[in-house]
């Protein structure tokens, strides 16, 4: 009863947008894939091309969908993920943030990477050596390597099989990049080495290994902050 009474509540503009999320799950598309036509939708819901444009306008502001002018509407790269929703880039003290989410980040990942070692597949263990090459590759040659190091969490957090952490590593890894510069290139040999740890441990589907790894892997990342705060 309670629930039919919200419902009633709800303006058309935000049924249909809810309409139009189950359309995508229905259909199974994925990221970047593209949305029938406003007409086509207008049709196949039963309401208004104008209240199309309004649902896709909330979809849009939710971070679901986005609109690219002379292509159409397609559902966006990380649905539903706005890249700074807990307002880090509004924080002044960028060491303490990064000290503070060095501790969030030893909460949760270590456990992300033992679950990765007994959910992943062959494939995806695959796909992370690669990523992990990549990383090493441009550590190597100390070139920036953190939109890699961020695709290497994302894809952790992916194997996990768990469908929070793919929205949960993105803000965290947000507000990390906002640090980052601070680390310059000290880390990376530590880095190459503790996520190679990491690729072989779930290689080998021993989920204490891999927790191990994370744990060493986010404590040398969070000694360094530290001592560069004189903390």
């Amino acid at each position: 009863m309670l629930e039919s009474l919200n419902e009633s509540k709800k303006l058309l503009p935000e049924r249909v947008a809810e309409q139009i999320i189950s359309l995508i799950a229905d259909r199974e598309l994925k990221a970047g894939d593209k949305l029938p036509n406003e007409f086509d939708m207008a049709q196949q819901l039963s309401v208004g091309r104008g209240t199309i444009r309004e649902a896709v306008k909330i979809l849009v502001s939710r971070n679901i969908l986005e609109i690219r002018r002379g292509c159409g509407t397609f559902v966006c790269e990380k649905p539903g993920v706005v890249d700074d929703p807990l307002g880090f880039a509004f924080v002044k003290d960028k060491k303490r943030l990064g000290l503070d989410l060095c501790e969030v980040r030893m909460i949760i990942e270590p456990e992300i990477a033992a679950l990765a070692a007994e959910r992943a597949t062959s494939e995806e263990i695959e796909e992370l050596q690669r990523i992990e090459d990549e990383v090493k590759e441009l550590c190597d040659k100390e070139e920036p390597h953190m939109h890699k190091d961020i695709e290497f969490h994302e894809m952790l957090a992916k194997m996990s099989k768990n469908m929070i952490m793919p929205n949960i590593i993105p803000v965290i890894q947000t507000g990390i990049s906002l640090f980052i510069n601070i680390t310059d290139y000290s880390l990376t040999k530590e880095t190459v080495r503790t996520h190679q740890m990491i690729v072989d441990a779930i290689r080998e589907r021993c989920p204490q290994a891999a927790k191990d790894a994370m744990i060493e892997h986010l404590a040398s990342n969070q000694d360094k902050i530290e001592r560069l705060s004189g903390l």
